[in-house]
């Protein structure tokens, strides 16, 4: 496997950076960079680690990096998870407020700790933290349950001061989304069984519109909208298929369509086959009129499958 770690490789401009992607010869990656600067988005680097991590160290070849950013990439990780020796020298820093290195989570045990360390490593007030504990959960929860990765989870993310806004990637290395979605509903490409995973209401583990008591089927879709009342980005790239959702113009009002198609996106499936499942997202801090109400709706229907959970164990525990 190939992969050039571009100038610059951020949700808007990913697709490049996706479709230079080789995928020949598996059991070796070869990672070669631009010679003058490299800057990528936290999914990005994501999965050049995940791509990493399927390959055994001896059998990863980087070429030695000129670029002065390549400094980020040792901050941020790669080169330690990945086992690369290189002739970069540091001074470390304390990253809080300003990233979280790639971090492999194997288990939700390591989840919840991981979330717990990240709050306060990225010093967020508790109506920012929020939305980020929320779709870090989530997006983790997802591996977990449906993956069968054998990597586990890569995280990462940084804040980025200028705008305000905080940056995620998750990647993994598992049995991806098409083989999720069809174990309960009929999915015959990788952009459909996207399509269904971003719908409310529709999760691979029934066949039943709404989900379940204990999988309501929303968790992306909610993830999908905090982007868009935020005016970002967000992407999820899946088998050979990608689907962004682009940024709402701030002339125009936003509104929330259970049909991911019927948003302004872009992608498509003839991108070089990924095996599992990356989402990245763009989160501003700003609060707005429209983050408060999509947050209050989450609240709502996370408190609703609570008490829905909470019924359906009572229920059992009289019959028993």
């Amino acid at each position: 496997m190939k992969i050039y770690l571009p100038n610059s490789a951020f949700l808007g401009n990913i697709d490049p950076f996706l479709r230079a992607f080789d995928t020949t010869n598996p059991e070796r990656l070869e990672i070669t960079a631009n010679k003058k600067w490299i800057s990528l988005h936290p999914v990005a680097l994501s999965l050049v680690a995940a791509l990493g991590l399927t390959v055994d160290p001896p059998n990863i070849y980087c070429e030695q990096l000129e670029a002065t950013s390549r400094h980020y990439l040792e901050r941020m990780g790669l080169f330690k998870l990945l086992k690369i020796t290189t002739d970069i020298h540091i001074k470390e820093h304390e990253p809080a407020g300003r990233f979280i290195p790639l971090t492999q989570i194997h288990s939700t045990q390591d989840l919840t700790k991981f979330i717990q360390d990240m709050v306060p490593l990225l010093h967020l007030d508790p109506i920012q933290a929020e939305p980020i504990k929320y779709i870090i959960s989530e997006l983790g929860a997802n591996v977990f349950e449906h993956a069968d990765s054998k990597i586990g989870a890569l995280f990462c993310a940084q804040y980025y001061q200028k705008t305000n806004t905080i940056r995620l990637g998750i990647v993994d290395t598992g049995v991806g989304i098409q083989n999720t979605i069809s174990v309960s509903h009929n999915a015959d490409s990788d952009l459909e069984a996207i399509g269904l995973a971003l719908t409310p209401g529709i999760t691979g583990t029934t066949r039943n519109l709404g989900g379940t008591d204990y999988n309501a089927g929303a968790g992306l879709f909610f993830i999908k909208s905090i982007a868009k009342v935020n005016r970002n980005f967000f992407m999820i790239y899946s088998g050979n298929a990608m689907y962004k959702l682009l940024r709402t113009k701030r002339t125009k009002r936003v509104t929330l369509s259970a049909d991911p198609f019927k948003d302004n996106h872009s992608g498509g499936e003839d991108f070089p086959y990924w095996q599992g499942t990356a989402v990245g997202i763009d989160i501003s801090l700003d609060s707005t009129e429209e983050f408060s109400n999509l947050l209050e709706l989450i609240r709502k229907t996370i408190s609703e499958a609570i008490k829905t959970r909470k019924k359906e164990i009572y229920k059992r525990a009289i019959f028993i």
